[in-house]
């Protein structure tokens, strides 16, 4: 499945070359986060398409919905994460990286919690702009921990881009 992806994400960047050709190296540049970008959206349209498949169409409690949700979501996230991503083909240690990453998404609930908090009760922001808020700060520091901690290549073979 990998492999269909990157084959897809290159035809996708030989397109936006062909429509708009200043921007390739730009595109090329920044290809890994957008590729984050698009693991992380697709992660959360699972979590959504869950949540609303298990409860309004199997009608389990909400509650229990949200659970198998993020559950499944999870797994979506790490696989994509890991092998389309940021290209981290090792196994031998995904139990530990995928115990990271569960800790990191634990903590990022935490800080989602508290940045809400401030957002809305101290700032006065409308509670949807500062979900946005809080989201974007926080893919901003998981991309690099993800990048530089969880799936860190012992080989550093890494290319320059983001």
């Amino acid at each position: 499945m990998i492999h269909h992806l990157q084959e897809w994400e290159e035809k996708c960047v030989v397109f936006a070359g062909i429509i708009c050709p200043p921007a390739l190296p730009c595109i090329r540049r920044y290809q890994r986060l957008l590729r984050y970008l698009v693991a992380g959206g697709t992660a959360a349209a699972v979590d959504l398409g869950m949540l609303y498949i298990l409860t309004d169409v199997f009608f389990v409690h909400y509650l229990w919905s949200a659970v198998w949700a993020f559950v499944v979501s999870f797994f979506v996230s790490f696989l994509l994460q890991k092998f389309w991503t940021f290209q981290n083909r090792e196994t031998g240690r995904m139990h530990v990286q995928m115990t990271l990453y569960f800790s990191i998404a634990l903590a990022n609930l935490a800080f989602n919690t508290f940045l809400m908090y401030l957002f809305v009760d101290r700032f006065h922001i409308w509670y949807l702009l500062a979900q946005i808020l809080a989201s974007g700060l926080i893919a901003f520091e998981s991309f690099f921990i993800s990048r530089h901690i969880v799936f860190k290549s012992k080989v550093n073979n890494e290319s320059p881009n983001l």
